[in-house]
């Protein structure tokens, strides 16, 4: 078996603010539009097509029924950059709201938090150098 492709799909009212916030934030293009889905790619390296995601109205004709429609609990969208500190000042200058700031994690990550339209937490994240011995205490 060879996957062609795997992505998220977030069923939400909110279908076209979600779809809003991802081209305006993010760079997303819509791949394919109707009444009740959504289909996005992220910008990917020279030209590629990168991660994709979809979006669903909870009305939609689509069987078997569900899912439900996303009520922000229990997922976090992680989407790694090159240059966190230049897509949370971003966020911040086009009004997404920030629910976790930039912030240097001892981990290795740079990250910044925002929420879209769907409820859903997008953890930007850029990897950065570990604090020394970090790891070291969780080895199994």
């Amino acid at each position: 078996m060879k996957v062609r492709d795997l992505y998220p799909l977030i069923t939400t009212s909110e279908l076209f603010d979600a779809r809003d916030f991802y081209v305006r934030h993010f760079g997303f293009e819509v791949l394919f539009e109707a009444s009740w889905f959504v289909y996005l790619s992220g910008p990917g390296e020279d030209g590629s097509r990168g991660a994709t995601l979809a979006l669903m109205h909870p009305s939609h004709p689509s069987s078997p029924p569900g899912p439900e429609a996303f009520d922000g609990r229990g997922m976090i969208l992680t989407i790694e950059v090159s240059d966190a500190a230049a897509v949370a000042f971003r966020l911040e200058r086009d009004g997404a709201p920030i629910v976790h700031p930039l912030t240097d994690e001892s981990w290795g990550q740079r990250r910044v938090m925002t929420r879209d339209p769907a409820g859903v937490l997008i953890d930007v994240v850029q990897q950065i150098a570990p604090v020394p011995g970090f790891w070291e205490r969780y080895a199994r």
